[in-house]
């Protein structure tokens, strides 16, 4: 799974070890604003996102995959939970858990409830094994967008694909040590918690 993910179009997004300089990501969400004329966040675009991230992917890819590839593929994924249920990463047969646990960390708008997987998630994932044409860039770039546009308290989203977004375009940022998040990698002790539940045997 690991070697499916390294040569995977989500490689780098998944893998890339920008160091996070929290001063950084807070000014640009804090003084964020989505611009409808350019259809952009300050200066960045869906185009910069693909191209930072190396996602491969294109504005003619779709951004809805199919309900019946994607229930079909969950199936054989070892799912064993309802489809139109909550999908959790233990649902899954363990070869597909290390997977999910790095899509989820990886791209996912959140800051909490990492053991769900949400539906956008499973559709990259979907695109990923079978190998079809996603538009992932239009998808965190549309969640990007509705964070500008909350009226309450914006939380620091994507803080590392922002910081990779910041440093492509300013090349001499000041860079303080203690400000640096702490962000939490997938270590030998992760794959072993989040695979050590048995699978679910059908009867």
């Amino acid at each position: 799974m690991a070697k499916f993910l390294r040569e995977s179009r989500v490689a780098k997004a998944l893998s890339d070890r920008t160091a996070i300089y929290e001063s950084h990501v807070r000014a640009f969400w804090n003084t964020s604003r989505y611009e409808e004329s350019n259809k952009m966040i300050h200066s960045f675009g869906v185009a910069d996102i693909r191209r930072v991230q190396d996602l491969k992917d294109s504005d003619d890819d779709t951004t809805i995959m199919s309900e019946r590839l994607a229930n079909g593929l969950w199936c054989r994924m070892g799912f064993n939970g309802h489809l139109n249920g909550k999908m959790t990463k233990k649902s899954f047969s363990k070869a597909y858990r290390y997977l999910l646990h790095c899509m989820v960390h990886s791209l996912s708008q959140r800051k909490g409830a990492y053991d769900e997987v949400p539906n956008y998630i499973m559709n990259i994932v979907t695109s990923l094994v079978l190998n079809k044409w996603y538009n992932i860039s239009q998808v965190i770039f549309e969640y990007m967008k509705e964070n500008c546009q909350d009226k309450g308290d914006r939380y620091i989203m994507y803080p590392r694909f922002i910081m990779m977004l910041i440093y492509d375009q300013l090349k001499d940022l000041p860079k303080n040590r203690d400000d640096i998040m702490d962000m939490r990698n997938i270590t030998t002790e992760t794959i072993t918690r989040i695979t050590k539940e048995n699978d679910t045997k059908t009867k």
